[in-house]
């Protein structure tokens, strides 16, 4: 049947036929292979997630114990919620490491208390004038890692009106345990 068009051809026709064919030919080619290399990248880029995830895994697996002991302490000593009490002896905590560096608190205001499945929390919004050295000194003794303070905004600049002086705007959390814990 094909030989009998080919015969049917003249020479010319016979050349386009055959150019249309080898051309139908590379595209379907070039159909198939973009395909399988496609699939192959997408396979490798599995095979590298699902590298990274092991790997994960295994520090996750090899830290356990550490995580296990931390959990232990977190759960130790986070203290625990008594109320709506609790923001004010925070803002009176917050006040007494102020004081300790010269550090001057001005518009206070406390916060609505906020829980999730890990802890119940009380804040207070503060805004803070004072020089560099003491205003570092006053976040590192209010992140202690025992005291379960968080800053959940945190906005400091110069003083407009004294370059020697620092402006903040806070809001420290206090994270107590949560109220469906067991002790």
């Amino acid at each position: 049947m094909i030989a009998q068009i080919l015969q049917r051809m003249n020479r010319r026709e016979r050349i386009l036929a055959g150019l249309v064919a080898l051309v139908v030919f590379f595209l379907a080619n070039l159909l198939l292979w973009s395909g399988l290399f496609r699939a192959t990248g997408d396979s490798r880029a599995e095979v590298v997630k699902r590298k990274q995830k092991h790997a994960e895994q295994t520090v996750l697996l090899r830290e356990s114990d550490l995580w296990t002991n931390r959990d232990r302490w977190v759960r130790e000593h986070q203290p625990a919620f008594h109320g709506a009490s609790d923001a004010s002896s925070l803002l009176d905590q917050l006040k007494q490491v102020a004081g300790k560096y010269s550090v001057l608190i001005e518009n206070p205001a406390i916060g609505p208390s906020a829980g999730t499945g890990n802890y119940q929390s009380v804040s207070v919004s503060i805004e803070t004038k004072s020089q560099w050295p003491p205003l570092v000194h006053f976040l590192y003794d209010v992140q202690a890692p025992d005291a379960f303070m968080v800053f959940e905004s945190a906005n400091i600049a110069i003083d407009s009106s004294d370059a020697t002086q620092m402006r903040g705007k806070f809001k420290i959390a206090r994270w107590y345990a949560p109220a469906t814990a067991v002790r």
